[in-house]
């Protein structure tokens, strides 16, 4: 059991890490100090060769200043005699090195027949090269002035030897070397100093980076956070979003996508309800029907009579799956085909088509000039919807008013009817779902739904639906929507 248990806390510590090197903070956060510290290194080499180069250049410099200034004296004259030097050698490294003064890590070194003559050095070189016998037999041989190093125990060196001549033959040599150990142990040392506060510089970064990153990475943990936290019950959650960067696009996008979730959801909930709602009551008139017609199965006009109800209930239940279908189709994108709609066109055709509604004096009163940009068959479903909405409402020898007209960048389409009017109190209410009035004589067998299509259709076009009505006064109904069609703004917001 132990054995168990510990293999159990092995595997949950492997885990655990494993998570902690796929999570994406610490993998942000590594490769940010993985790059600085590769920067910092690369710099820092750069940085010292190039120190190391000018270096040689500055030695290089005063090797030759020297040696100028040795060749200038040879063709000179001698200070103590006011004549030329001529041929005496010692002389010349005489006066060369009573004026001259050895600059830091510096050597000067006199050679006749081969063999040292005089020496001076600062007091930074590590070692003498009088001592050194090769580089004195290489010297003592040259016939031409030579710039070269020289690698010693101690060190690189650099040096500058210039032969002496007199009648042709070469009797001296004069060298200038410099030991740049202690120039180039300071550059090491500043290095050594740069990559210190560079770590230092680095570990502060890197904890920045570590709340830098979390910040950054914070619209990612609420979105684990909202995504946990949703369920088929529950959308309303949303992830705050601040700034234009990726991450905040990101969120955006997720916050997009939870909304038509929602809408999804609320227009799948809001059919089942309907459904349940509106079917339950002919669902129960079909069943006692069909019980009853087995009570009644030897008499044929109640048998017919039966059938004729249940057919009758069946055709009620197909209006109203059709109009919750509708309805729930409202907030689609592809629910509105827009097209040009000529008004002058359109509206005495929407007469034509109410006369076939019932006996009633229909009547065109205006029709609007210009067009429109809106769906044909959406319109003209709205309209008919309020003009048989009318006709219910009214007696045959009623008097039934449809217009259209254009104003203020609007098209509105009305019904007008001479029925008993609706009371002001029930203005607000009338175009939701399975609304109905409380008028005695406004009655309709229809589920409620056909002012709620009106409204949807006019919202959908980035409109509204208007009743004006007073008690025993009639009733106008009215389409309104832009001339112009729907806005993206309306669109998104509609659909959303």
């Amino acid at each position: 059991m132990n054995e168990a248990n510990a293999q159990r806390n092995a595997a949950g510590e492997t885990r655990r890490r494993s998570r902690l090197f796929l999570d994406a903070r610490t993998r942000i956060v590594a490769a940010t100090v993985l790059l600085l510290a590769l920067s910092l290194l690369t710099s820092l080499i750069l940085v010292r060769q190039i120190l190391f180069a000018d270096l040689d250049r500055q030695i290089n410099n005063q090797l030759e200043q020297e040696g100028e200034e040795f060749r200038k004296l040879v063709g000179g004259i001698d200070p103590r005699t006011g004549e030329p030097f001529g041929k005496d050698l010692e002389a010349i490294f005489e006066v060369f090195f009573q004026r001259n003064v050895t600059d830091e890590g510096e050597q000067i070194l006199a050679l006749l027949g081969g063999r040292p003559y005089k020496s001076r050095a600062s007091g930074q070189i590590p070692v003498s090269l009088a001592g050194n016998d090769r580089a004195i037999e290489q010297w003592g041989r040259l016939s031409s002035t030579e710039v070269g190093r020289l690698e010693t125990p101690h060190g690189s060196v650099h040096y500058l030897a210039v032969p002496v001549k007199t009648d042709g033959e070469v009797r001296g040599t004069f060298v200038v070397a410099n030991f740049p150990a202690f120039e180039r142990a300071e550059i090491n040392a500043a290095v050594r100093t740069a990559a210190q506060v560079g770590l230092v510089v680095l570990v502060f970064a890197s904890g920045l980076a570590w709340l830098l990153a979390a910040r950054v990475l914070e619209p990612l943990r609420l979105l684990t956070q909202t995504a946990r936290s949703i369920s088929d019950s529950d959308l309303s959650q949303r992830i705050p979003v601040s700034g234009g960067d990726d991450v905040a696009r990101m969120a955006a996008t997720f916050n997009d996508m939870l909304d038509r979730l929602q809408t999804a959801f609320g227009t799948q909930r809001q059919f089942i309800d309907d459904a349940g709602h509106e079917l339950r009551t002919p669902i129960t008139v079909i069943r006692g029907h069909l019980e009853l017609l087995e009570l009644v199965k030897d008499d044929p006009k109640e048998r017919e009579a039966t059938v004729a109800l249940v057919m009758d209930e069946l055709d009620r239940m197909s209006r109203i799956v059709n109009e919750l279908l509708l309805l729930a189709k409202a907030r689609r994108p592809d629910f509105l085909t827009l097209e040009p709609v000529d008004l002058a066109e359109l509206t005495p055709e929407l007469h034509q088509k109410a006369l076939a509604l019932g006996r009633r004096d229909w009547r065109l009163e205006t029709s609007g000039r210009g067009t429109v940009l809106a769906d044909r068959q959406r319109v003209t479903q709205a309209v008919m919807q309020l003009a048989q909405n009318a006709a219910q409402h009214t007696s045959e020898d009623a008097t039934i008013t449809l217009g259209s007209a254009v104003s203020n960048g609007e098209v509105r389409f009305w019904v007008r009817d001479s029925g008993p009017g609706i009371a002001p109190a029930q203005h607000t209410r009338i175009f939701d779902r399975f609304s109905r009035t409380n008028s005695a004589t406004r009655h309709s067998d229809g589920a409620g739904l056909g002012l709620a299509i009106v409204s949807a259709i006019a919202e959908a076009h980035g409109g509204r639906a208007e009743v004006d009505s007073r008690t025993g006064e009639g009733a106008t109904f009215t389409l309104v929507i832009p001339r112009r069609g729907p806005s993206p703004e309306t669109s998104a917001e509609w659909q959303a």
